[in-house]
This record gives structure tokens, C-alpha cells and sequence, in this order.
């Protein structure tokens, strides 16, 4: 992500392109923030399962997945859209440390506690489970055991992400978080395989 922020700012092609993924998500508005993030959480993923992992044998759980993934990540993609506007609107749009400071803050540990990653651990979890609910979803004990070692991975993953999403425009960190997206969907969807089966 630093080489890409680096790229934006010196590089005329990359900024170019980046415009221009910025031109197309202004032209659609919400409809691309969801098509980029199912892309990003959904689709490459499972391809990159298939490929490395599966040797090109494609299974009935890959489309399982993926009838679950799509949808879910097409809607956080609009959500995290919105919030990132408002995120401009309430702080600002430039790259400096009065307005990237408190959206990072802001981010990590109000909007990802609250919102962000307990409804992943959720959904993951319900999807683990078989898609049952279960009342232990809304417990204190849940939330420890399984959203806050979620919400570390998160941090530790997206506190330099977002930094440097908040030292572009706003209008280039929707494509930007759908890069980034792919590799965390990989991490989350691990560790809620792992809890699933321990």
C-alpha cells in the first residue's frame, strides 16, 4: 500500500490509472463499491483457493462459498463506501495528520469493534456453523473468545491500510480497499475455519 500511495504521488501512470478507477466508481457510485468488493472478497479468493490450493478441481463447497461470500461482501463493500464518505465529510479530505489521525482512530476502534468485525465473526460463524444461529453470537463471552482475536488480526492488518487509504482522495480508496480486501477475506476466512473446527 506504500508503494502504491508512493506510485500515486510520483509515478503518471499509476496515477492515471488510479483516476480512472476513481472516474468509473463516481460514474456508478454504490453499484461499484459492491461489484469491487464481491470481486475482492469473493471471487478471487475462491479462484485463488481453487488454483493453489485445490489443483484446479473445482467443488460444490467453492460454490457454497461463494453464494455466501458475494452477497456479504457486496453489502460490507457499500457499507465501508458510506462510511468512508462520511469519514470525509466529517474530518476532511486531505492527506494531513489532523484529518488521517482521527478517521484511523475513528476506523480501528469505534467503527471495527462495533460494526466491522463482530458482524464478520458473525457471519462467518453462522456460515461455519451449518447457518444456524446461535444465542451464544450475541454474548460477552463470544465477543472475547472470538471477535476480539479477530479484531487483533484486523488491527494489525488494516491500522496501516486505512492509513494510507486516508492519505489519498476519497474518491480512489473504495478501489484501494477492494485490493487489500482479498487478502484479508484469505486471513478471516482461515481463522474461522480453525475456530469452526477446534
Amino acid at each position: 500500500m506504500v508503494g502504491i500511495l508512493l506510485a500515486w504521488r510520483y509515478h503518471p501512470g499509476t496515477r492515471e490509472f488510479l483516476e480512472s478507477l476513481a472516474r468509473l466508481k463516481s460514474d456508478l457510485g454504490w453499484i461499484y463499491s459492491g461489484i469491487a468488493s464481491a470481486v475482492a472478497g469473493a471471487l478471487i479468493p475462491e479462484f485463488m483457493r481453487w488454483l493453489l490450493f485445490q489443483r484446479g478441481r473445482w467443488t460444490v463447497a467453492n460454490g457454497r462459498e461463494l453464494l455466501f461470500a458475494a452477497p456479504f461482501w457486496c453489502a460490507m463493500g457499500v457499507a465501508v463506501d458510506f462510511f468512508y464518505r462520511a469519514q470525509a465529510r466529517w474530518f476532511g479530505d486531505e492527506a494531513s495528520l489532523a484529518v488521517v489521525v482521527p478517521q484511523v482512530i475513528v476506523d480501528q476502534f469505534l467503527y471495527n469493534p462495533l460494526f466491522a468485525t463482530p458482524v464478520t465473526v458473525w457471519m462467518y460463524a453462522w456460515k461455519n456453523g451449518g447457518y444456524r444461529w446461535k444465542p451464544e453470537f450475541f454474548t460477552a463471552r463470544f465477543y472475547l473468545h472470538r471477535v476480539v482475536p479477530a479484531l487483533f488480526a484486523t488491527w494489525g492488518v488494516w491500522i496501516p491500510v486505512v492509513t494510507v487509504l486516508y492519505m489519498l482522495p476519497e474518491t480512489v480508496q473504495i478501489p484501494l480497499f477492494a485490493l487489500a480486501l482479498s487478502m484479508w477475506v484469505m486471513i478471516i476466512s482461515w481463522m474461522a475455519r480453525e475456530k469452526a473446527h477446534s
